[in-house]
């Protein structure tokens, strides 16, 4: 195994460095996990991981032996995506998507369990759903949940979904697990995801991954409508919009990304 380097002038960048190590992992981690795979002394990390700890940006998991992620590094990329310096050139995609097809769209992230709404934009249409940036929807039940659950190993999403309740939140709201294991296989397949009136009665949603080269994405992007006005079998009209607009975002981000510049 390649060992990660953790470098730095200052005790803080050497911090900040392992924490760049930390987040590419997508479980939870041991302190000799860590050893192993940036090569440094066993002291030297034990010492940093017990500073990031006191200081909330990471919180030990029930054995006391593994480390995840604290509410204060979680709340700090929150932040960081719902203020990030490529919200205008968002925001002008969204808009340009809302003009073409005519219904709300959003752009989503996945935080701490959840979905958040990073940005919305509503239709002009008197019938609509308001949901505001900030917003949360559960995983189970949202297409962008739905999308972001596909990406991960079957192993993560039992992780995930072990500590999250799985609420009916409406007749068709998936609750079960086998169920939801063949609803994402689905959306696997396919590369989109529907929200057929599962979080909302009367409320539909079509949303595909917002594109990365490198590593997984975060990002989703949505069309919501009243089943009044789309039905599920008509959504798919919507498809080639929606791809377009994410590949957009996508470039857009990608300035932001560290790989954009390597």
């Amino acid at each position: 195994m390649d060992k990660k380097k953790v470098e730095g002038d200052t005790p803080t960048l050497r911090l900040f460095s392992l924490l760049e190590v930390i987040a590419q992992r997508d479980e939870f981690f041991s302190l000799q996990g860590l050893v192993e795979e940036t090569g440094l002394p066993k002291p030297t990390v034990h010492r940093m991981l017990n500073q990031l700890e006191s200081a909330g940006i990471l919180q030990r998991d029930g054995d006391e032996r593994h480390f995840s992620s604290g509410g204060r590094l979680r709340r700090l990329a929150e932040n960081l995506l719902l203020n990030s310096t490529t919200h205008s050139a968002r925001r002008l995609i969204l808009q340009q998507l809302v003009d073409e097809v005519g219904e709300s769209c959003n752009i989503t992230a996945m935080s701490d369990g959840e979905i958040v709404y990073l940005d919305r934009i509503e239709t002009a249409a008197p019938l609509r759903f308001y949901l505001h940036p900030g917003s949360r929807v559960p995983l189970h039940c949202s297409a962008s949940g739905k999308l972001f659950l596909a990406q991960m190993s079957k192993s993560q999403r039992k992780r995930m979904l072990s500590h999250a309740q799985l609420t009916q939140y409406t007749e068709k709201t998936i609750v079960d697990i086998d169920e939801l294991e063949n609803e994402i296989d689905k959306v696997k397949y396919a590369g989109y995801a529907i929200d057929n009136e599962e979080f909302l009665p009367g409320l539909l949603c079509v949303a595909v991954m917002v594109p990365r080269d490198k590593g997984r994405s975060n990002l989703c992007l949505a069309i919501q409508a009243p089943i009044m006005r789309l039905k599920p079998e008509s959504a798919l009209h919507f498809l080639p919009a929606l791809q377009r607009a994410a590949r957009a975002l996508a470039e857009v981000e990608a300035e932001s990304w560290p790989e954009a510049a390597e």
